[in-house]
């Protein structure tokens, strides 16, 4: 009979973190995907106003931020210091998938940071800037959805794990 209790509560305790897991991982989507667009507009800085080559402003820009994202952007700038002989649009999407993991990314994020990754290397200042421009349009309705969603989905998430975890133990017991 205790072991019965035991194994209903630890059901429900462990689905009940389940559910405040995938709460909290949304949350910290929605940072990254913040801290992506912050690193996103130093870039943009470091072009126009510094008129730094793309490699230095990748650099500056990863070393000025923390996260995954900054150690994505400082990979793709030793990447190219190191003159593989490359297209810098191949070194990013490589980068980009090794740091697929810890970025958090959905497929379709990664695949519109690829297409930006695409179109940042080889274009003049101007272009560059009307790329970053887009990008960071498509980033902002992204986070937009993020933050919209953010309560009612971390509410849900938590409600589900609990009422699925207390729905089990009943089932189970």
């Amino acid at each position: 009979m205790w072991l019965r209790l035991i194994g209903c509560a630890l059901v429900t305790v462990s689905c009940s973190a389940l559910g405040f897991w995938k709460a909290r991982q949304w949350k910290e989507h929605r940072k990254l995907l913040e801290d992506l667009r912050r690193l996103i507009y130093l870039l943009r800085g470091e072009i126009l106003y510094a008129r730094s080559p793309l490699g230095e402003a990748l650099e500056r820009a990863g070393s000025k931020s923390g996260g995954p994202a900054a150690v994505w952007f400082c990979q793709v700038a030793k990447r190219l210091e190191q003159q593989e002989g490359q297209p810098f649009s191949r070194i990013w999407q490589q980068e980009l998938d090794k740091q697929a993991g810890a970025m958090l990314l959905s497929p379709r994020e990664q695949q519109e940071l690829k297409e930006f990754g695409e179109h940042l290397g080889y274009l003049d200042v101007e272009m560059q800037e009307r790329t970053i421009a887009l990008y960071l349009e498509q980033l902002d309705m992204t986070i937009g959805f993020y933050r919209d969603h953010e309560q009612e989905r971390t509410r849900m998430c938590a409600s589900l794990g609990i009422m699925g975890g207390l729905f089990l133990a009943v089932i189970l017991c």
